[in-house]
């Protein structure tokens, strides 16, 4: 951590303030982060702003914009270090806090696109603008996980929902699904697809089910993910992708919700390409029933060890949900 000085415990705060407003903008801005920031004076707030939909205005304009002359002598927090290279769409973030006559940076994390990389900091300091890092880069590291994981392996986050009994189905044995988790847990779901730029199925889901795949909770419906299907075969209205390994390839994609069927979890679990889990355990048993999973590729049990970290775990109505993220080891 550098440049560390001042209190930080209120540091800590504010930060948190930020990291939620970035939360906003999840699902709405790639190929930009989703980034929260919050300007503060004398213990007030006078300016807030997350990536708007799209990635411009960025974060850092918006709350500048509210906070106006107000700005000069403040302390701006940061979820991602302020960029360092303009644009058609705007000026480069640094440089427009050295403007605004800001006093303080802090940021929780340093920003990997090679055009800032650390060049926004340096701008700052530069100018005589005290920067301090790394406040609660863990949780920004998981807010931006998307943006992150499309940088470092040139892919969206893939979570992956199942929705399934005690005993480990997601339908019964003739397929009939509906429902299996009560109407919290489906709400939830919801919230997660609107959270998601894009929602996959394999083809067996689709001609069993014909999902809509929207988002149906009030004042989200806009926030509906785009469709993709897991399939050698093209379908209208569908972007169709041969195999899994093909996510790659979407535009505009930082975070895919994979939420059904069987084959397709499994094909994606197989391809080592799943980065959180979903798991909705509603409190029945169905025995015989169809199981969640197919063949993931598994040598051994030793291979399935350490593989899974909890990482929340809440209950729904009548449902758990349990959230597992892939083990940093």
């Amino acid at each position: 951590m550098a440049g560390r000085s001042g209190d930080v415990g209120a540091d800590e705060r504010w930060m948190g303030a930020a990291l939620a407003l970035a939360e906003r903008g999840r699902g709405r801005t790639a190929p930009n982060p989703g980034v929260g920031c919050v300007i503060v004076k004398n213990g007030r707030v006078i300016g807030r702003g997350w990536t708007q939909p799209g990635g411009r205005p960025h974060a850092e304009a918006m709350a500048l914009t509210q906070a106006g002359e107000e700005a000069r002598g403040a302390t701006a927090y940061t979820t991602l270090e302020p960029c360092a290279h303009g644009s058609a769409r705007g000026p480069d973030c640094s440089g427009s806090l050295v403007a605004a006559g800001i006093g303080r940076t802090v940021i929780a994390l340093g920003d990997p696109d090679p055009r800032t990389n650390g060049r926004g900091i340096a701008r700052l300091r530069e100018a005589g603008v005290e920067v301090v890092d790394g406040i609660r880069a863990a949780e920004a590291r998981r807010s931006m996980a998307g943006f992150l994981t499309r940088r470092a392996r040139g892919r969206p986050i893939v979570t992956l929902k199942l929705a399934l009994s005690l005993d480990g189905c997601i339908a019964m044995a003739d397929g009939e699904s509906r429902w299996i988790t009560g109407p919290e847990a489906r709400a939830h779901g919801h919230l997660e697809r609107a959270r998601h730029e894009a929602i996959l199925v394999g083809r067996g889901t689709l001609l069993a089910d014909a999902p809509r795949l929207d988002v149906r909770l009030r004042g989200l419906e806009d926030r509906s993910p785009r469709k993709i299907l897991l399939s050698l075969n093209p379908q209208s209205g569908w972007t169709s992708i041969p195999q899994p390994v093909n996510i790659a390839s979407l535009a505009g994609v930082d975070h895919l919700l994979i939420e059904g069927g069987a084959q397709a979890a499994s094909s994606f679990l197989r391809a080592d390409l799943v980065d959180r889990l979903l798991l909705y355990r509603a409190p029945l048993l169905i025995g015989g029933g169809k199981p969640a999973l197919g063949d993931i590729g598994l040598a051994s049990l030793a291979d399935a060890h350490g593989r899974w970290e909890l990482t929340d775990a809440r209950m729904l109505g009548r449902d758990r949900l349990e959230v597992y993220e892939r083990a940093s080891n």
